[in-house]
């Protein structure tokens, strides 16, 4: 993975190019519907399927239905907060202090519905040019 000045207003690619080969630390939270013991197979499922896709994770059990997930290389954690948003059990996660929620929770669909309308133009907000023939 190569810096790209191209990319300087993306903080997060930022972040995580300056995490690459530092050791990093991901709190995982499950939904509070689901039983201590489902937590704990709902995780381990998901380094499981991490580990498949080549993302080293170390899991620890910190709480009930929370976890840790370390990473030897910082920068898999975003690869990782990837695949676990998607996860219908999964309530949210912080990296770095920042929150990231699940889409299948109130407050990550609000959040998917906020970028999405951030990246619709917006009409009648141009101007039309007069052309003279």
């Amino acid at each position: 993975m190569k810096f790209d000045p191209s990319n300087i207003g993306d903080p997060e690619q930022l972040l995580k190019m300056s995490k690459k080969g530092r050791t990093l630390m991901m709190f995982v939270q499950v939904k509070d519907e689901l039983t201590p013991e489902k937590a704990e197979d709902i995780t381990k499922l998901w380094q499981s399927a991490l580990h498949n896709n080549h993302i080293q994770a170390e899991r620890y059990m910190v709480d009930q239905r929370r976890a840790i997930f370390m990473f030897k290389d910082g920068a898999q954690a975003w690869d990782a907060k990837d695949f676990l948003v998607e996860q219908e059990e999964f309530k949210e996660c912080s990296i770095e202090n920042k929150v990231y929620h699940g889409h299948f929770t109130p407050e990550g669909r609000k959040e998917r519905e906020g970028a999405e309308a951030a990246k619709k133009p917006k009409k009648g907000n141009k101007k039309r040019k007069k052309v003279e023939l």
